[in-house]
C-alpha cells in the first residue's frame, strides 16, 4: 500500500496542495497521507471531465461495453488486494468485504451489458388528431458530467453504482470518495487506466464535503449529481444543485415484520445478519422488528442467542463478524442513544458493551417509537424487537416514519404480503426476506426522507441520459 496517496485527474496522478492523514477506525493507527483536492484541484478535474464528455458521447455503445468488461477481468485478478483495502480503511470484516468485491464487479458487469442495450420507443404520433403521416421515435443520450459523491460504508461497490452506468451511458465522472475511504477508489483509477478508459472520462478527487463536494454540486459544466449519504447533506446539495439532474440515496431506519404462524427459526440467521452486517452501517440494515405478540418471546430469545455468537474484533481476521464503527463519535453516539432508549423504558437483552469504536451486537425490546433508535437512522449494530398484535398495527409503525426505504416481511398468507406490500410507504418490499435484500441489477431508491431518484444499472443509466424525440413527417 502506497504512503502517499494523489489526486487522479485526467487520466494521470498528480500531486495536491494539501494532505490529510488517514487512519484506520479499527487501531486508530495512520495508513496514508491522501490527497484532499481543493476548489482549483476540483476545477481542474471537472474541466477534463467536460473535455473528455463531448469524445464518450461519440464513443460507440460495443467500446463502453469492453471497457466495462476489461474492468471486470481485472478486478476479479485483483479480487483480494481489493478487499484488503477495503478492510483496512472502513474496518469492513475481510470475508464482507470480499463479499463486496465480488458484487463491485457484478455491478460492472450489469454496466457492461447495459451499455449495449440502451434503446428508446417508438411513439404512435397518429393516435392523435394532426399526428397523421409522422413516425416518431426516441433515443437516450448522454447529459455530459456526472458529479459523484459516496459513502463510507460500500466504498467500492456504491462507487461502481455510480461510475458504471456514468460510463455505459457515455458520460464522463467527476468522483469525490467518502473522507475515510479514498483508499479503493484511488485503486480504481489504475484499473480503469488499463482497462483503456480514455483520459479525463474518470477523475477521482478525495477531498472534504464543503471545498470539493460544493464545487462539484455548483459548477454548471456537471450536468448530473449522483449522491449517497446523509437527508442533511441530501438536502443542502437539492438546494444547490440548480436544474441539475440529482439522485439523492438517503437515510432508512429499515423494518422487519414477523406475522403470526411464521417458522422462527428458520429466518433467526437472515433476521441476525439483517441488523448486524457492516456493525449496522447499512443503508437497509434491519433496524426496527415488529414481531407478532404471539412469537415475541421465541423470538427475542432466539434472536439474542444467535447475536451472542458473532465474534468481533481485527476486520482482517477471517472469523471476524463485526468490527469498528467508522468513527469514534459514532460509537458514542450509539451508547448515547440506548441510553436514551432506556431512560424511556427500553429493555437492553444483550450487549450495549463497547471495546474501543466496536460496539457489541445490541438488541433492545419495549423501545418508544421516539427514542432516537427508532425513529432516527442508527448507522450501528443496534435494534429493537417490539411486540405487534397484527400486520396492520405494524404496517403503521413501519410507515410512522420520515424515511421510507426498503421494508420486509415474513408471512404465511398470500393476501397478507399483498396487503401488506400495497400499504407499506417505502420503495421496496421484501416479502418472506429481510429488508437488507439487494442485488445489484434491481431498481433501488426510496420515499421520503430516503431520498428519490434510482440506482440500480439500467436505472441509474435513465438518470444520467436525456431523452430525445426525434419525429419525421412523411
Amino acid at each position: 500500500m502506497k504512503e502517499k496517496l494523489d489526486l487522479y485527474i485526467d487520466g494521470q496522478f498528480i500531486e495536491a496542495k494539501n494532505y490529510v492523514p488517514l487512519y484506520s477506525p479499527y487501531s486508530n493507527e495512520k495508513i496514508a497521507d491522501v490527497a484532499f483536492a481543493n476548489e482549483e484541484e476540483t476545477d481542474l478535474a471537472i474541466s477534463a471531465a467536460a473535455r473528455a464528455s463531448k469524445m464518450m458521447a461519440k464513443m460507440p455503445a460495443y467500446e463502453r461495453a469492453d471497457i466495462l468488461e476489461n474492468v471486470v477481468t481485472l478486478l476479479k485478478e485483483k479480487a483480494d488486494e481489493c478487499a484488503r483495502l477495503i478492510a483496512t480503511e472502513s474496518a469492513k470484516p475481510i470475508t464482507a468485504a470480499k463479499g463486496e468485491v465480488a458484487r463491485t464487479i457484478m455491478t460492472y458487469k450489469f454496466a457492461a451489458e447495459e451499455a449495449r442495450r440502451i434503446t428508446g420507443e417508438t411513439i404512435p404520433m397518429d393516435a392523435a388528431p394532426g399526428g397523421e403521416g409522422r413516425i416518431a421515435f426516441t433515443i437516450r443520450e448522454p447529459i455530459g458530467v456526472i458529479g459523484a459523491i459516496t459513502p463510507f460504508n460500500f466504498p467500492m461497490n456504491l462507487v461502481a453504482h455510480k461510475v458504471g452506468p456514468a460510463i455505459a451511458a457515455g458520460n464522463a465522472i467527476v468522483l469525490k470518495p467518502a473522507e475515510q475511504t479514498p483508499l479503493s477508489a484511488l485503486f480504481l483509477a489504475e484499473i480503469f487506466q488499463k482497462a483503456g478508459l480514455p483520459a479525463g472520462v474518470l477523475n477521482i478527487i478525495p477531498g472534504h464535503g464543503h471545498i470539493a463536494g460544493d464545487r462539484l454540486v455548483q459548477d454548471e459544466r456537471v450536468k448530473g449529481i449522483t449522491f449517497t449519504g446523509s437527508p442533511p447533506v441530501g438536502k443542502l446539495i437539492k438546494g444547490k444543485a440548480g436544474l441539475k439532474k440529482v439522485t439523492l440515496e438517503l437515510g432508512s431506519n429499515s423494518a422487519l415484520i414477523v406475522d403470526d404462524g411464521v417458522d422462527v427459526e428458520s429466518l433467526i440467521d437472515r433476521a441476525v445478519f439483517g441488523a448486524f452486517a457492516n456493525a449496522g452501517q447499512v443503508c437497509i440494515s434491519v433496524q426496527r422488528i415488529y414481531v407478532h405478540e404471539n412469537l415475541f418471546e421465541q423470538f427475542v430469545k432466539s434472536f439474542s442467542r444467535k447475536a451472542e455468537t458473532l465474534v468481533c474484533g481485527d476486520p482482517l481476521d477471517e472469523k471476524t463478524d463485526i468490527s469498528a464503527l467508522i468513527r469514534a463519535k459514532e460509537a458514542d453516539r450509539a451508547i448515547q442513544w440506548i441510553d436514551e432508549a432506556v431512560k424511556q423504558g427500553a429493555k437492553i437483552i444483550t450487549g450495549a458493551k463497547r471495546e474501543g469504536n466496536i460496539l457489541y451486537p445490541t438488541v433492545l425490546t419495549d423501545v418508544s417509537s421516539d427514542a432516537k433508535i427508532s425513529c432516527q437512522e442508527a448507522f450501528a449494530p443496534l435494534v429493537m424487537i417490539n411486540k405487534v398484535k397484527s400486520v396492520e398495527e405494524a404496517v403503521k409503525l413501519v410507515n410512522d416514519s420520515k424515511y421510507g426505504l426498503q421494508a420486509g416481511i415474513y408471512t404465511n398468507s398470500v393476501h397478507t404480503a399483498f396487503e401488506a406490500a400495497s400499504n407499506l410507504q417505502v420503495g421496496g418490499v421484501m416479502i418472506n426476506d429481510i429488508p437488507t435484500f439487494r442485488v445489484d441489477h434491481m431498481p433501488y431508491g426510496g420515499v421520503k426522507e430516503s431520498g428519490y431518484g434510482r440506482e440500480g444499472l439500467k436505472y441509474a443509466i435513465e438518470e444520467m441520459t436525456e431523452l430525445k424525440l426525434i419525429c419525421f413527417k412523411k
